[in-house]
């Protein structure tokens, strides 16, 4: 693709954004069940594309080119596919996130100032190897009336052409506006989209931390995203050592190649002879390498833990350990190493959950779970375009509400600012009131 063809995807994107911010809730959501059937209808043609690419995966894996949690990320099923379309339509039936009137304050008698919730506009992304996130992304768009611009990981090619394919198909069938979301493919093309800074409201990048530094330092636009996943669980002096240890097993082994997957465990020497032991056994029997501090090494048979392990997101069936001998000191720990993703305190005493809880500047910090829950179809958001462990915007899984920003409607009657001018100023009442915003609400009245 050349620099005018990403240029003029963009102009596209940027027209079709202005008029899908128009489209009712209902229009949109039509439009998601058009995509989830299509994908469900599709479904062949969807495996024998991902089949392709997870041909070439295993054969870079041989290579040592890929590592088995990318090649495991990218593989697609019948199954897969099914909770891919019913992703879909989660996000069409949650509540439409535009027009919502967030808050209203009365200036003067019939002067009545709204703040609504409204699109971003032009949403530019940059994913990892799994297909389902194309899906994600695209329908959190539409759903929160924002147009994309979709680029995944060339690892994923074939299936991302043939799900971008099917989404731009059926959502052109059920009227939704061309251009509304764009696929591109070359890598240099990114490069194109970080100076679009005039067209491009939001770029949202997911990917191993060295790409999502790179987008944050070479770009003027606003970048929401995560550079590592580095997550904890602690397993307190007051734990239930049952649950902690099923919570510590979840959290590593349930799905270890993403970014809410525990990479270090905390366990206080109050527990640890008792804790250690059985984890370790868990761990072992699902071939998690260990690597454990000085204290770990004294109670269990583990791998040695370097100053380096407790600074690394393994994405893989390897877990750090560290023996703390204090609450303070695994809030200190995660402090100093964590990456403020998801941290998990387990524990039955409240006031040091409490403690952990409000000590920690993570986005999520969890009380007897399982750090795997920081999930924005798990939270009930019906998917996520990414994560954010920033603070400005939007934090955690970012769902349809992360995707939108607000202006003000301001209805008068005719009121000019120099009524409330000079010395014969007439004093503003500023008083708060609960309405929804509409067009020519005062003269509903």
């Amino acid at each position: 693709m050349t620099e005018t063809d990403i240029e003029r995807d963009v102009d596209e994107a940027q027209t079709a954004a202005l008029e899908l911010a128009k489209r009712s809730d209902e229009e949109r959501s039509e439009a998601l069940h058009e995509i989830a059937d299509a994908i469900e209808a599709r479904t062949d043609e969807i495996l024998a594309e991902n089949e392709t690419d997870v041909a070439e995966g295993e054969r870079l894996l041989e290579d040592g080119e890929y590592t088995q949690a990318l090649v495991d990320r990218l593989k697609l099923s019948e199954s897969k596919i099914e909770s891919i379309a019913e992703m879909v339509r989660s996000v069409a039936e949650q509540t439409d996130p535009l027009g919502k009137t967030l808050s209203a304050r009365e200036l003067d008698e019939d002067l009545e100032l709204y703040k609504v919730a409204v699109p971003i506009g032009v949403v530019g992304t940059v994913f990892e190897s799994r297909p389902d996130a194309l899906v994600q992304i695209a329908a959190l768009g539409l759903k929160s009336g924002n147009a994309v611009i979709l680029k995944g990981g060339s690892e994923a090619l074939h299936s991302n052409r043939i799900l971008f394919e099917i989404i731009e198909e059926a959502a052109a069938d059920a009227g939704i506006p061309d251009g509304w979301a764009q696929h591109i493919e070359a890598r240099e093309d990114v490069d194109a989209l970080l100076e679009m800074d005039d067209a491009i409201d939001l770029l949202m990048p997911r990917g191993s931390s060295e790409f999502v530094s790179y987008i944050q330092d070479n770009t003027s636009i606003p970048v929401l995203g995560h550079t590592e996943g580095i997550c904890h669980v602690y397993v307190d002096a007051e734990a239930d050592l049952s649950m902690a240890e099923d919570i510590a097993f979840d959290a590593k082994v349930q799905y270890p190649a993403v970014c809410n997957a525990v990479e270090t465990l905390l366990v206080h020497e109050g527990v640890a002879e008792e804790f250690l032991p059985a984890i370790a056994d868990r761990y072992e029997s699902a071939d998690v390498e260990i690597r454990g501090d000085e204290a770990t090494r004294e109670i269990a048979d583990v791998e040695t833990a370097t100053d380096a392990d407790w600074d690394t997101e393994y994405g893989d069936l390897i877990v750090s350990i560290r023996v703390v001998d204090s609450l303070e000191t695994a809030i200190d720990h995660v402090t100093t190493h964590g990456s403020k993703h998801t941290e998990s305190i387990v524990t039955e005493d409240a006031d040091r959950a409490s403690t952990f809880m409000r000590s920690l500047d993570s986005a999520s910090v969890f009380h007897n779970a399982s750090t795997r829950f920081a999930d924005g179809y798990r939270f009930g958001l019906g998917a996520e375009v990414g994560i954010s462990t920033g603070k400005i915007h939007a934090r955690g899984p970012v769902g349809l509400e992360g995707l939108t920003t607000y202006k003000y409607h301001l209805e008068g009657d005719g009121q000019l600012v120099a009524t409330y001018a000079g010395e014969d100023a007439k004093p503003f009442t500023h008083e708060a009131f609960d309405a929804e915003w509409s067009p020519g609400r005062l003269s509903d009245q």
